[in-house]
This record gives structure tokens, C-alpha cells and sequence, in this order.
């Protein structure tokens, strides 16, 4: 069945939905553990009844989320005078900012 989008928009709206596309260049939803990133997405805004929603599409990659950011980095950096890669190691290895500093001191 090949229905005609312009049909298509004008039912909707009597049904009472509306929709906007929006222009993205990317979306990525950031969960606890790890980031799913759309690109070249499609994204259009619903809104039915009240509530809002969004459809994507496009492609999905997931990528692993860093436990730790660049702030993190750069205070275990300036504490310690270790380069970004060994800060990046200890905080791996120790779990948080104050343990990482204590272990390069101790070391």
C-alpha cells in the first residue's frame, strides 16, 4: 500500500497529532555504562495527546562511556605531574581522584 505523505500529514492532524522534523546532525542518549550515538539521524517530534515523543532513525553505534572525565583527568594531572595517560591509568586502577593521587605519591 503506497500512501501519499501529504495524505498522510493531513489525517494526522485531524486526528489531532502533530509533526515537526527536526534537523539534527547527531543524537546520542547517554546511559549509565555506555553512550548510543545516532548518526545521520531523522528526527521528528510527535506530539499526541498531550505528550511529546521523538522518532529516530539513522545509524546506531554504541561507543563504552569513560567513568572518569577530563576534569577528573586534568586534577589527578596537576596534583601528581604525571602525564594524561599515566592519570588516566590510576584512575582506572584506583576508582576515584583521591585514591589515584595516593597511589602516584606512594609509588
Amino acid at each position: 500500500m503506497n500512501i501519499n505523505p501529504k495524505m498522510m500529514e493531513r489525517a494526522m492532524k485531524k486526528m489531532g497529532v502533530k509533526q515537526e522534523e527536526i534537523d539534527a546532525h547527531e543524537v546520542i542518549i547517554k546511559c549509565s555504562d555506555k553512550n548510543i550515538v545516532v548518526k545521520n539521524p531523522n528526527v521528528v517530534k510527535i506530539k499526541m495527546m498531550g505528550q511529546e515523543s521523538l522518532q529516530i532513525t539513522g545509524d546506531i553505534s554504541e561507543e563504552e562511556q569513560d567513568v572518569f572525565n577530563e576534569e577528573d583527568i586534568k586534577t589527578v594531572m596537576e596534583q601528581t605531574g604525571c602525564s594524561e595517560e599515566d592519570a588516566k591509568k590510576l584512575l582506572e586502577q584506583e576508582g576515584d581522584i583521591a585514591a589515584a593521587i595516593l597511589a602516584f605519591e606512594n609509588k
